[in-house]
């Protein structure tokens, strides 16, 4: 029966997350719970390389504003419809995807901080190229064309869409943590020297990686961009988001598919609740702190730690002996 009720909460729980912009909820929620798919998305998807691989990339939110001007690009060209807005997307992620392959080669000889750092750059070099492209709208930014949908229901097709994607991206992360392709990624990320020594192809797993995590990004960014009408490079391309993602990724346990989509639905509640209550100033400072926490007290993330608490417990057997 316990087997039975597990197996339908999930589905069930799903049906809501679904059905839920439909009810006439406030849109406060519905643009809550949206948040909430985004960073789910954005950390599943940047812990393909950075969990299941141990490269940390700060400079994602490159590939989430190219995805997100792309698509801001492509709507104002062509008429698209409600079908081509969502489609849009996915040459957007083709786009993060190919700039992944060009960034990646060089990059990824690169390792540890030296990695970590070369990413962050890049991150801050496409914000200023774009910043100064007077077709990209430059310093004003770019408005969007809307969806030929009233507004409340193009908010809930673009909600459902931003839940489809996040689904995707966990059963990729999922089967990568099961298949052959993980356990290679694993194994680089446990001794890169090792792994190669082996007949692994490290370079050759990394950029796979790379240009997976970057794609999926780069669709999450331009569907958000028709999410807000409105795109700015200090919108698209804010460092936080980076932070944000890799902080949640770590937090829940990037090793694990299910660790990413523990994070992003905790910490983007709490972020959420800091943004509203804490000038953000203050929710930046918060935010490192918890970053250096999560470095020293969880190295391994949540789940990591509760499983070891629970195996303690059984070993402590009934009576705690």
């Amino acid at each position: 029966m316990k087997g039975r009720v597990q197996f339908l909460i999930a589905p069930l729980g799903l049906l809501i997350l679904a059905a839920f912009p439909w009810l006439g909820a406030p849109i406060y929620f519905t643009s809550l719970i949206y948040s909430v798919f985004l960073y789910v998305t954005l950390a599943s998807s940047w812990n393909i390389i950075g969990g299941f691989c141990g490269y940390l990339s700060f400079g994602h939110v490159a590939f989430f504003g190219l995805g997100a001007y792309t698509t801001a690009m492509l709507a104002n060209a062509f008429s698209l419809g409600a079908a081509g807005t969502l489609l849009s997307s996915i040459p957007a992620g083709l786009a993060a995807g190919l700039i992944a392959l060009v960034v990646g080669y060089p990059s990824l000889r690169l390792r540890g901080p030296y990695f970590a750092v070369i990413t962050l750059c890049f991150a801050f070099v496409v914000e200023l190229a774009v910043k100064n492209l007077d077709f990209l709208g430059g310093a004003d930014g770019l408005w969007l064309k809307e969806m030929p949908l009233p507004i409340g229901a193009a908010r809930a097709v673009l909600y459902e869409a931003m839940l489809l994607l996040a689904l995707m991206v966990i059963g990729l992360a999922a089967y990568i943590q099961s298949s052959r392709f993980g356990a290679g990624l694993r194994a680089i990320k446990a001794d890169e020297e090792v792994a190669q020594s082996v007949g692994i192809n490290a370079p050759d797993l990394k950029i796979k990686a790379f240009v997976l995590s970057a794609v999926f990004q780069g669709m999450a960014g331009g569907l958000n961009a028709y999410y807000l009408s409105y795109i700015h490079t200090d919108i698209v391309f804010e460092v936080n988001v980076s932070i944000l993602m890799v902080l949640m990724a770590l937090f829940g346990g990037g090793s694990r598919w299910l660790g990413p989509v523990l994070g992003a639905v905790i910490l983007s509640l709490v972020n959420e609740a800091l943004s509203t209550f804490l000038a953000a100033e203050l929710a930046r400072i918060i935010y490192g702190l918890l970053f250096i926490g999560v470095i020293l007290y969880l190295p391994d993330g949540l789940l990591a730690w509760w499983e070891e608490r629970r195996w303690a417990r059984e070993a402590a057997g009934p009576d705690g002996g």
